[in-house]
């Protein structure tokens, strides 16, 4: 299983909760520096809690699942 995969599988696990506020997130890139860049869809696009599901939930999730990734970024 590679690292994208890996990173899809950490986002299944917080997509529920997004979703359930009419948001989602999606993967655009894994750079080779381990930089995951996400793109934030929906309600989440504009909410003003973005930064802190972005950290909190999103990074925590992704980093749990794959500690070698360094940072998560919203594009």
């Amino acid at each position: 299983m590679d690292r994208r995969d890996k990173v899809e599988i950490a986002l299944d696990s917080i997509r529920p909760f997004l979703q359930r506020d009419g948001g989602d997130v999606e993967l655009i890139d894994i750079t080779e520096d381990n930089v995951v860049k996400v793109k934030l869809l929906g309600a989440c696009e504009t909410c003003s809690m973005s930064q802190m599901t972005l950290k909190a939930g999103i990074e925590e999730a992704i980093k749990n699942a794959i500690p070698e990734i360094n940072a998560i970024q919203s594009v």
